[in-house]
């Protein structure tokens, strides 16, 4: 079984059959026959094809005179990546096109389209880039998102599609001193106290992994924990918890934490990393909406949402999300925020926090958590200023940072019980 197969395969299950690549990974067998470099290559070939996915549609559509029929989702797939070895990962064209041809006609699904394949790539090798380095900002995104950016965000949407254009850094969360351990692995501290680093190698391979020193998490990602402050001694409950980064760093500054999430797979994974960096927390598989237990001193919910922050990491994510699961999200997340008023003691500090960049699911949620059973404590120095919305939330995007590799989406706003 080759790489390109289990590339097509993958990027199959995305497009035409609405499954998340992480979930994908497990699911293809072809993919799970690889192992070494060809199943990085595989991955890295999918992710790369998702990235810069509506571009690469454009260019290949220059080339074809008509689309292939809706039947011919292999061959489809087959040829997108094609060009994305030649558009984006940079691969030689004879590479690119010859290994792409082979692997056709050893398909049975895309066999048909072999010599189509072989035509149409070697115009895309000649021309493709400059097609593509023509287009404009948003062009590898779904439209309907990409104007929704640009009605939210003005000028800086360009910054933020463009953001997402590249490999984003590895993040880390550190137990100990920051510097020591940039020094030691080789990256830098960001301004709000994250390692990162910008050469990627297996995770379990790094200084520090087994000794559970450090967890992987997006800067952006560890910002919401820290706007809860002092946490020692104190009951917290992080709600949604998994995977659990942010379970982690409570329970690293000190927390009493009950982590809460229904999915058990995902709880698999916060308990693993409990054991790996020797921490403490109460797990919990149930629903958020229905928890009940003694009131907490305080509560972090990082709610479902459309993840739309997190398209640097999660390429797939912009083409599996639909314009309604905007309000659909932004409903769900509204009745969270009223369940957790009573899991929370009089005054005690809820903080909300979503990793979207659409503002139904942000200030819109809270708007609506402020007309009922809560108030905003406006944040002051606790994050960079930068990050500090005029009504007093966290708003980052990917065009923040742009000089050390940018950062993820997110929305956080502090809110306390009337």
């Amino acid at each position: 079984m080759t790489a390109r197969r289990a590339a097509t395969d993958l990027l199959v299950a995305v497009m035409e059959r609405g499954r998340a690549l992480e979930d994908a990974l497990g699911e293809t067998p072809s993919f799970n026959a690889l192992a070494g470099r060809d199943r990085a290559f595989a991955r890295a070939l999918t992710t790369a094809g998702l990235r810069r996915l509506g571009g690469i549609s454009a260019v290949v559509s220059e080339f074809l005179a008509r689309p292939l029929p809706d039947s011919a989702e292999h061959a489809r797939a087959l040829l997108h990546l094609g060009a994305a070895q030649l558009l984006v990962l940079g691969t030689p064209a004879h590479a690119a096109v010859g290994e792409t041809v082979e692997t056709a006609n050893q398909m049975r699904e895309a066999r048909g389209f072999a010599k189509l394949m072989n035509a149409v790539l070697r115009k895309v090798a000649n021309d493709g880039p400059q097609i593509l380095d023509g287009l404009p900002p948003g062009a590898d995104l779904p439209q309907w998102l990409y104007t929704r950016w640009r009605a939210t965000y003005g000028d800086a949407a360009p910054q933020i599609a463009n953001a997402l254009l590249n490999e984003p850094p590895l993040d880390l969360t550190v137990k100990g001193d920051p510097a020591e351990w940039a020094e030691r692995l080789f990256g830098t501290v960001t301004p709000t106290g994250s390692v990162r680093l910008t050469e990627h190698a297996p995770i379990d391979s790094l200084a520090g992994f087994n000794d559970g020193a450090w967890w992987v998490q997006d800067a952006a990602a560890a910002l919401p924990a820290k706007l809860l402050g002092d946490v020692r001694g104190k009951r917290v409950l992080d709600l949604c918890a998994a995977p659990g980064g942010k379970t982690l760093q409570l329970a690293a500054a000190g927390a009493h934490v009950t982590a809460v999430d229904k999915s058990e797979a995902r709880l698999k994974r916060l308990r693993e990393n409990l054991v790996r960096t020797k921490l403490q927390a109460d797990v919990v598989c149930a629903d958020a909406l229905t928890f009940k237990a003694e009131p907490f001193d305080a509560l972090l919910l990082d709610a479902p949402c459309t993840s739309t922050g997190t398209l640097r990491r999660h390429p797939d994510v912009a083409w599996l999300r639909r314009p309604t699961d905007v309000r659909a999200l932004a409903d769900l997340q509204a009745q969270l925020i009223e369940s957790a008023a009573e899991l929370l003691k009089p005054g005690a500090p809820l903080i909300y926090a979503v990793c979207s960049l659409e503002p139904e699911e942000g200030p819109g949620v809270v708007a609506e958590a402020l007309r009922k059973s809560w108030r905003r404590q406006a944040l002051t120095n606790e994050i960079p200023s930068e990050f500090i919305t005029a009504d007093g939330d966290m708003r980052t995007h990917p065009g923040h940072w742009p000089e050390i590799g940018g950062l993820d989406g997110f929305y956080a706003a502090r809110l306390l019980r009337s």
